[in-house]
């Protein structure tokens, strides 16, 4: 089916989506890319017309420790990543959603989601808004919060409402970018256990982390799609476990039901025709929105009820 950028997703009925769930193993970005590509022209074959990559795809997971030669991997949007991946989204007649370490000037990046529209040029960006900080997931010495706040992407199938990994754990995010208008909600992620862990608590956090998603897609009446990493990628730091990035990668529909899902081990890609008639019934036959008390939620902007 060929779109016309002008269309609104009011009118698509039918949207085929996709994504890549794939291990990285070294800091080869034209490799990594051509790895990316490829699964992408997978599923470009297959039908798809919007696709996800997972967070921060170009390179291994270099968050699990602080080095400030780490910045070195980072580059200008536009730039070569963006040129890559927006010449690939044409070519394919796709639409992309990248992820990449940006530099935005000297001493200043941020962890930012890219979005081609069928086109090399930039459709539009989204600046990783929470930003964690803890052991093996450092990313506040590396991202500075976004400051784009939760605006959808207008594209050719409708808006999209991109958020990046730890915003996924906050149900305010998906809120805002379903009040600005976005028809689905994507989520490009890198998350994994400590090998330390025992099995029962990296089950439940496993659970913890597709449970709250769906609750997006629930209480929003919107699909999600979550791309996530997979594998193992050791620490460079001695002693450190490294991290077993689980996988698990999935797609849900407007009432949270799973419609497809990776596994924890493989390099998958998973695609759903998406029934955007439905979304529109089930927000029509669940209207969360019409009964909203915006009068007495003035307290969710404070950081604590004391």
């Amino acid at each position: 089916m060929s779109i016309n950028k002008s269309e609104q997703v009011s009118t698509i009925q039918k949207l085929k989506v996709g994504l890549v769930q794939q291990s990285v193993s070294s800091n080869n970005k034209l490799e990594n890319w051509s790895k990316s590509a490829e699964k992408v022209k997978q599923l470009a074959e297959d039908g798809c017309e919007c696709i996800l990559l997972q967070e921060l795809h170009s390179t291994l997971y270099f968050c699990q420790q602080e080095d400030v030669d780490i910045f070195d991997l980072a580059e200008p949007i536009p730039g070569s990543a963006t040129d890559y991946f927006g010449e690939l989204a044409a070519s394919l007649n796709i639409v992309l959603i990248a992820s990449l370490f940006e530099k935005r000037a000297s001493g200043l990046y941020h962890n930012t989601a890219v979005v081609f529209d069928r086109g090399a040029e930039i459709a539009g960006k989204y600046r990783k808004m929470h930003i964690p900080d803890d052991p093996g997931f450092y990313e506040k010495f590396y991202f500075t919060p976004g400051d784009m706040g939760f605006e959808p992407i207008q594209t050719s199938v409708g808006k999209l409402g991109v958020l990046v990994c730890w915003d996924q754990w906050y149900p305010e995010a998906a809120r805002l970018m379903s009040m600005a208008g976005a028809d689905i909600l994507f989520y490009p992620t890198a998350i994994g256990w400590d090998k330390t862990d025992i099995s029962e608590e990296q089950q439940r956090q496993q659970d913890a982390w597709q449970i709250i998603q769906r609750s997006h897609a629930i209480a929003n009446s919107v699909p999600v799609v979550v791309a996530n990493r997979v594998g193992f990628e050791a620490s460079p730091v001695a002693g450190d476990p490294g991290i077993e990035f689980w996988g698990h990668s999935f797609i849900a529909g407007p009432q949270g039901e799973i419609l497809a899902q990776a596994n924890s081990i493989d390099e998958q890609t998973l695609s759903v025709e998406l029934d955007m008639q439905r979304t529109e019934d089930v927000k029509r036959i669940w209207p969360y929105f019409r009964d909203r008390r915006v009068d007495a939620y003035g307290d969710l902007t404070k950081r604590w009820r004391d």
